[in-house]
């Protein structure tokens, strides 16, 4: 995982922060894999095992992302592009502790050492 363009990625807005996601359905699991640079700039990418097939890959989508951000699914709105890759959605909450846990999350892991110790 890569904190490229997370400034571009996820912005605080009020009541919440703006997400922009590029999803891949139909994957062999489920997970939040990065940032990634897409077409309009960067974009966390993330993989879900549902097709997108009447909105599956989407409710799926809310699913690991709220899992991961540890929020309700119902404080995941899709603002855009519901029908395409590069979607826009809105993270009802805290803005700052939203960007802090997503800015964590994404941090590199630091090195461990053969008995599991970090350096």
């Amino acid at each position: 995982m890569t904190l490229a363009g997370q400034g571009t990625a996820f912005i605080a807005v009020s009541g919440g922060l703006r997400l922009k996601v590029r999803l891949t359905p139909k994957s062999g699991y489920d997970r939040v894999e990065g940032i990634e640079e897409a077409g309009s700039g960067p974009a966390l990418k993330v993989r879900v095992r549902a097709a997108a097939s009447k909105g599956a890959a989407n409710s799926a989508l809310a699913d690991v992302l709220a899992t991961w951000l540890g929020v309700p699914k119902s404080a995941i709105a899709m603002v855009a592009g519901t029908k395409q890759r590069l979607k826009t959605l809105l993270i009802a909450g805290n803005s700052q502790q939203l960007v802090d846990l997503i800015s964590a999350r994404l941090a590199p892991a630091k090195p461990r050492t053969a008995t599991g110790k970090v350096r």
